[in-house]
């Protein structure tokens, strides 16, 4: 593991990949397919506490960070490509407010000043269902992030919307667990996917570089396979 490296590789600048939410489902999938790729000088994880020692790759650098003081550290914030699966829940949040600066605050704060430091392309995980006239107040935040993302000017947005994600976690959920249970049940559109697909999807994106917005519904991250390619 290097920490905060240079983003070159013998004096010659290579792709840096950013990364949030790292030590989350889907974002410890981001961060392993993203550590063996040759074509990245530097995957740069920005974490609130250190990555466990099976997700060290060889190109990862590990940015402990306080989110609410990320203006102190600009370098950072310096990427290519920046790669978002911070998230929480309302309970584990403890209350909306907190849930909000989680899944809305801090994504949109790194993407502002990665966008200003020269990033050219932003991929996240929103939720299926998100919109930001949503009555329901996960959606309807989900909705508002992917539209203040938008609203930043980069050439590149992908954006997933999973259903329910599969996949090991290190805490239990029982409304999660007893949905997977039940899964044959829901309508293919709205079935389960494995966090494992929607990395792989994202990366994949990252790899084709497509300028404009992609959106990523669900029906296709159930479909997606890595697709390796350069940047």
């Amino acid at each position: 593991m290097r920490r905060e490296g240079t983003g070159t590789t013998e004096g010659h600048p290579k792709t840096v990949a950013l990364v949030l939410g790292a030590t989350g489902l889907v974002g410890r999938e981001i961060l392993r397919l993203l550590a063996n790729d040759e074509s990245l000088a530097e995957v740069r994880a920005l974490v609130r506490r250190s990555l466990p020692a099976e997700d060290n790759g060889p190109r990862v650098s590990e940015c402990i960070v306080d989110f609410d003081r990320l203006h102190e550290r600009p370098e950072l914030l310096k990427a290519d490509l920046v790669f978002s699966a911070l998230g929480t829940t309302i309970g584990k949040a403890g209350t909306r407010e907190a849930f909000r600066r989680v899944d809305f605050e801090y994504p949109l704060a790194v993407a502002k000043a990665a966008r200003a430091a020269g990033a050219r392309h932003f991929l996240f995980v929103s939720a299926m269902g998100a919109n930001s006239r949503s009555p329901f107040f996960y959606n309807r935040v989900k909705g508002e992030l992917e539209q203040a993302i938008l609203s930043l000017g980069y050439p590149s947005v992908t954006i997933a919307r999973p259903s329910l994600l599969l996949g090991e976690r290190q805490e239990h959920r029982f409304g999660e667990e007893l949905a997977k249970q039940f899964a044959w049940l829901t309508p293919s559109p709205w079935r389960p996917v494995p966090a494992s697909q929607v990395a792989a999807a994202l990366i994949h994106a990252a790899h084709e570089g497509s300028s404009g917005i992609r959106v990523l519904e669900n029906r296709q991250l159930r479909s997606s396979r890595k697709e390796k390619k350069e940047y």
